[in-house]
Formats: structure tokens, C-alpha cells, sequence
């Protein structure tokens, strides 16, 4: 199975389904390339790409953040990915 099709999900806004499909072959460590999204979203910050148990150890202890979903919704990397979207935006 392709990495697109691992990551696909059904979602239903205003009454209408909408499948949404991600390749995230890149994104992954190899160990999590067949995890469905819950697993990622539950999965060490170091699931991810370029990340490594030594930056689990430093987000946990900096800012308590366990898994990637943690890592996601923190509303310091959330201000920061907004401010990117914007500077991408202006000028």
C-alpha cells in the first residue's frame, strides 16, 4: 500500500464526506510509516522525521509535551505556525 493511501480519512463537514489522503512517508520515522493517525498522534514527538529521543526528553521537560498530537496542538507552535502563514502572505 502506497504511503497516500495509509493516511486517508472520511471527514464530514456540513453534511457532506470528504475523503483526505497524505503521503507521509517523508514526515514518518520508518518505524511509523504503517501507524494508522491515532498511533502517530499518540507516538513520541521523535515519530516524526529528524526528531530523536533526545528531543523527546527536551520537550518533555521544557514544555511537558509527550506525544506528537501534544507536540500539534501546543499553542506555542501553533502562534508560531500562524505568524509563518502570514509573513508567506504579506508584502
Amino acid at each position: 500500500m502506497r504511503g497516500a493511501d495509509r493516511h486517508s480519512a472520511d471527514l464530514t463537514e456540513g453534511g457532506f464526506a470528504m475523503a483526505v489522503s497524505v503521503d507521509l512517508t517523508n514526515a514518518l520515522d520508518k518505524a511509523y510509516e504503517n501507524s494508522t493517525l491515532a498511533e502517530i498522534l499518540a507516538a513520541p514527538p521523535s515519530a516524526l522525521a529528524g526528531l530523536t529521543e533526545r528531543h523527546d526528553a527536551l520537550l518533555k521537560e521544557a514544555l511537558g509535551i509527550d506525544t506528537v498530537g501534544e507536540l500539534g496542538s501546543n499553542k506555542y507552535f501553533a502562534i508560531a505556525g500562524v505568524l509563518v502563514a502570514l509573513s508567506n502572505k504579506t508584502g
